[in-house]
């Protein structure tokens, strides 16, 4: 299966799940497949409750054997994001 066939159906199966991560769709999917801008809507009862908090989402050729890359555009103070946006779990990276 072609990277982005398998990306497409990716994206589907994200659109059904009522998961906590949304994607908005770029305007152009033909342009740009591997680009994606999502959004996280803080957890009720948490300190992020509330707030809406978006991504940059990129996908590599690679996937799914490599994962996405993610930042978050927007500014969130957490002890697991960096001050640019960056997740900072050793679990997520390759050692």
């Amino acid at each position: 299966m072609t990277f982005l066939k398998r990306l497409s159906l990716h994206y589907r199966e994200l659109e059904k799940n009522s998961a906590p991560l949304r994607h908005e769709k770029p305007k152009d999917p033909k342009k740009n497949m591997t680009h994606r801008i999502g959004y996280i809507d803080g957890p009720e009862e948490t300190p992020f409750a509330g707030g809406r908090f978006h991504l940059n989402i990129d996908f590599p050729a690679e996937f799914p054997f490599k994962p996405p890359h993610i930042r978050f555009i927007t500014s969130i103070y957490h002890p697991n994001i960096s001050t640019e946006g960056e997740m900072c779990l050793d679990i997520l990276h390759s050692q």
